[in-house]
Formats: C-alpha cells, structure tokens, sequence
C-alpha cells in the first residue's frame, strides 16, 4: 500500500506548518508573500479529481477556511488559489495573499522575480500568525 510522502520539491521550498483534517499546510519560504501550501495527505495523487467526494468537499473546505483567514489577517486585496501541478505533479493547492502594490501585481507570483527566503526571526513571526489562523479554523 502507498504511504503519503511529501515531494522533495515541495519539503525544500517549504516549511512545516500543521496538519488539517486532511491536508499537510506548508508555509511556502518566500517572505514576498503570505502564501500557503496545502498537500492532501493522500498518496499518488495528482488530480483533485482522483480525490474521493468526501475527501474533494474537505479540501475545499480546508482551502476556502484558511483563505479567508489568511486575507482577513494579512489585510490582503485579493486571495490567489492555484492548483498548477507543472513542476511538482503531487497535488497540491497555493494560497497567496496579494496586494495592489506588491512586486508581481498584478502579474501571477510564479515567474516573477526570486523567493526571498524569511530570515529566521521572520519564519517564526508568520509562522505564529498562521497557527493562529489555522487553530481558529472550523473544519
């Protein structure tokens, strides 16, 4: 039987934030943007739709819950959710909180310019923002 496994892609542009009910939440290393990653914790999957039902509707209730708490706590213009899967095949959702006055708007965050890795006092600072977020999420 498959077990889930994170790809290396993803373990390496990331850091760890929590497990939801059903996906591992990553909090993508690039201080330009707050910006999430949820992987289900479901193994060889690369299509939402190879999801069961159940597990489609938990993820869009995962996605759709942190969202919202993301650009309400992140004061953002606008929320971007993107399922791309070009470069890592492994399904998996981005949430970035976006601003009119960020470096790619209104452009998309792939492609424009480099990840600005957070410095460590700045990796704990968001990462305490998003635990907070995502403790006050129904599920």
């Amino acid at each position: 039987m498959d077990t889930f496994a994170l790809d290396p892609r993803l373990e390496a542009d990331s850091l760890p934030l929590a497990d939801l009910p059903l996906s591992r939440a990553l909090l993508m290393n690039d201080a330009r943007y707050p910006w999430v990653i949820l992987v289900p914790r479901v193994p060889s999957i690369s299509e939402v739709f190879e999801l069961s039902q159940e597990d489609q509707e938990q993820l869009w209730r995962e996605t759709t819950a942190l969202g919202a708490a993301m650009k309400e706590a992140f004061h953002g213009d606008k929320l971007n959710i993107a399922t791309l899967g070009n470069v890592v095949s492994q399904l998996h959702i981005h949430l970035v909180v976006r601003y009119q006055d960020d470096a790619s708007w209104p452009a998309p965050v792939w492609g424009n310019g480099s990840a600005k890795p957070y410095a460590l006092t700045q990796q704990g600072e968001r990462r305490e923002q998003l635990l907070a977020q995502i403790r006050g999420l129904t599920l």
